[in-house]
């Protein structure tokens, strides 16, 4: 479906509408909703929202640069168009520094929070050098062959050992990539932006993950989050990549309701 917030349009898809508490995911940079697919399989009796960032997929793209601020409150528009005043929210990578803005700016829509392969923000503890310059370019999106020799080098873990999810990946991210604009603004968005001065005030119960052999955002990070975050749970993957909640989807889901399905978060 299409949802019109101001100027921008985006694309979002739901799954098991009216079911349990709903559940917001959001993506990695120019990465669809679409590739949550193997997460949501373990969802079925939770609503989940997934979107396609401004300037991904079938979103549009901004004529100018939206801050993280600015994405974030496109997203609580989003939400509340499609109903919604209270919602648990899991965040990947660069969806994870944004779920961060999204919670701190807008603390009544979020319940629980998950912070998955992400980090807070400048100063953090860069990824490995090979990493970070592939990540400078959108190139993967476009080119199948291009992301097949990258992934091991910019994913980590058991990525190498398992050329079908490399192949899925790469057939998804070629159908519907971002827009060079689109990239583009979502490294300026990120590159500008920081939650290390008010990480000490995020509200929302929060679950850190993290691998321990992730290329593009060491653990380290995980840990400072946690350490900052007040309400917080930090859990390590051992031997997991930057894209563990595709290899392992099962042990993400299974630690993420383990997270959000505590009585106490009803509470709170």
């Amino acid at each position: 479906m299409t949802v019109d917030v101001g100027p921008q349009r985006l694309h979002v898809t739901v799954e098991n509408p009216g079911a349990g508490r709903p559940l917001l995911l959001i993506n990695g940079i120019g990465a669809t909703g679409e590739l949550f697919g193997p997460l949501r399989q373990h969802f079925t009796d939770r609503e989940t929202i997934a979107f396609d960032a401004p300037g991904v997929g079938e979103s549009s793209t901004p004529w100018f640069p939206i801050t993280m601020r600015g994405i974030a409150d496109i997203v609580a528009a989003m939400v509340r168009k499609l109903g919604h005043d209270h919602l648990d929210v899991f965040g990947l990578s660069w969806g994870g520094a944004l779920a961060q803005e999204f919670a701190r700016r807008h603390p009544d829509i979020v319940r629980g929070l998950v912070l998955a392969a992400t980090m807070p923000g400048f100063p953090s503890v860069p990824g490995r050098p090979v990493a970070m310059s592939i990540l400078l370019s959108p190139l993967r999106y476009y080119s199948p062959d291009y992301l097949r020799r990258v992934a091991p080098a910019l994913y980590g873990g058991a990525i190498a050992e398992d050329p079908d999810l490399i192949a899925e990946h790469a057939k998804i991210r070629a159908t519907r990539p971002p827009t060079p604009r689109g990239y583009l603004y979502q490294l300026m968005a990120i590159q500008a932006w920081s939650s290390q001065p008010w990480l000490h005030s995020l509200q929302a119960p929060t679950l850190v993950l993290a691998g321990d052999d992730d290329p593009i955002i060491p653990v380290i990070n995980a840990k400072v989050m946690a350490a900052r975050i007040p309400d917080s749970r930090l859990e390590i993957l051992d031997g997991a990549g930057h894209l563990f909640m595709f290899l392992r989807s099962d042990e993400t889901a299974r630690r993420t309701k383990a997270f959000l399905d505590q009585p106490r978060l009803d509470a709170a």
